[in-house]
């Protein structure tokens, strides 16, 4: 979704939106329970994707892939499975 808001040239103000729009099955009735309700604050962008991944990447499994980033090594891996790998797990250690 980043990178089509980036495209798009999306204004915040229609990026929750236009990301609900896609959510189906689970992710769909998991919004209809926590989206805001008519007269309360409108929900950001930021907030959803820190309730999305509370809701479906837990603090534990967070830290556990931050850890298993840290520690990641080459060994047996090529460069192209050990990149993979980094770039999927970068995203738990942002710092």
């Amino acid at each position: 979704m980043e990178n089509l808001f980036e495209i798009m040239e999306c204004l915040a103000r229609f990026k929750v939106a236009l990301a609900t729009y896609q959510f189906e099955g689970e992710v769909e009735y998991w919004w209809g329970t926590v989206k805001p309700r008519a007269g309360e604050n409108p929900m950001t962008w930021d907030r959803l994707k820190e309730m999305m991944d509370n809701q479906y990447y837990p603090r534990d499994v967070r830290r556990m892939k931050e850890r298993e980033f840290l520690s990641l090594k080459q060994g047996s891996l090529s460069v192209m499975e050990y990149a993979t790998t980094f770039n999927d797990l970068s995203r738990f250690a942002p710092h």
